[in-house]
């Protein structure tokens, strides 16, 4: 009488099963993996100084504020919601700094009162609409128009040097053991988001109130305290990513951020987080955001007009939407 299968005996179709299973609920993110993999061996074949270590360190630096803000835009789109006020943040809270240390102040008070307007125009986004009930799309639209408006009244329409004594340069020139600091403030970034998104209660929060608000609602979890939340952690992050242009620049500008959050929402989207909510990923929106980067990088280099950057952007951002709204209608994502 033959005893029960071993695990030795059964382990193949297990296998193929959870590997099945694990490439259907990935597959948006298996998908911009492979574009990056691909795009990456296309500009080392066409420009030399791409695989370089110099240019590969300044790639990531340049792509660091795409990539922190793309990690809570995550957060708001699978809500349901959207951001379109970053790009001016970034503009404003760059300017402000920049005037605040060259004006005398103390750079580390001028970084935390930057930090604090950042979080101040997200709570206002989040008051609007997960208290008032006002789609994120108008709401961020109209901040996105005061917030770019304050740039210009208070620069002038000019750029401010921040001294280069200042510590707070840095944030975006520095390097640690070689790694340029943006970068490495982007990776905390990217941790932290992810481990918020995929093992805490609040990221679970999120994904449910983009999936089915009521019956979040209905559990007993504050949904409007969690809609306002995501918005003040966006708010945030934009305000960090204009501090790390600001630094990186050496000057605060009223124009920095123009098209800024059509690149993170192309990031984001491209990742395979669903523009209808309730499904999001972390990991995929890194390399969203990767891919972009590589591209503006690699397209400069083969010495092809930056313009064409925008216009290969556009196309990315219609063409993930495209495969967004119809991959989601067979293939699941779950968190990652």
């Amino acid at each position: 009488m033959s005893g029960p299968a071993t695990s030795s005996e059964r382990p193949a179709p297990e296998r193929w099963d959870h590997v099945r299973a694990w490439v259907t609920q990935n597959v948006l993110t298996i998908a911009v993996g492979a574009v990056l993999l691909v795009l990456f061996v296309f500009f080392s074949i066409m420009a030399d100084a791409f695989v370089s270590v110099p240019n590969i360190l300044n790639m990531l630096r340049q792509i660091a504020p795409t990539m922190v803000v793309a990690v809570t835009m995550t957060y708001v789109i699978t809500t349901s919601g959207i951001d379109l006020s970053v790009g001016s943040i970034v503009a404003l809270s760059g300017s402000l700094l920049a005037i605040m240390v060259s004006n005398g102040w103390d750079p580390t008070l001028a970084l935390g009162l930057t930090l604090l307007l950042g979080i101040t125009v997200g709570a206002v986004n989040g008051w609007f609409s997960a208290y008032q009930n006002l789609p994120p799309f108008i709401v961020t639209l109209a901040t996105l128009s005061v917030v770019r408006g304050t740039a210009l009244l208070v620069t002038g329409g000019y750029s401010t040097p921040i001294p280069g004594q200042a510590w707070i340069t840095v944030l975006g020139q520095g390097r640690v053991a070689g790694v340029p600091v943006p970068a490495i403030i982007a990776v905390v970034v990217l941790a932290v988001g992810w481990f918020a998104f995929n093992q805490t209660p609040f990221g679970r929060y999120v994904v449910g109130l983009g999936s089915n608000r009521e019956s979040l609602r209905r559990t007993g979890v504050n949904t409007r305290l969690v809609g306002l939340v995501v918005f003040i952690l966006s708010g945030l992050a934009a305000s960090i990513a204009g501090v790390l242009v600001a630094t990186r620049l050496a000057s605060g500008s009223s124009n920095a951020g123009v098209g800024f959050e059509l690149e993170v929402i192309t990031a984001v989207v491209l990742g395979g987080t669903s523009l209808m909510g309730g499904r999001g990923s972390i990991v995929g929106t890194m390399l969203g955001a990767l891919v972009l980067g590589v591209i503006a990088n690699g397209l400069v280099l083969m010495h092809i007009s930056p313009f064409y950057v925008q216009i290969v952007q556009g196309s990315i951002l219609l063409l993930a939407i495209f495969l967004n709204t119809r991959v989601f209608s067979r293939f699941g994502l779950v968190r990652q």
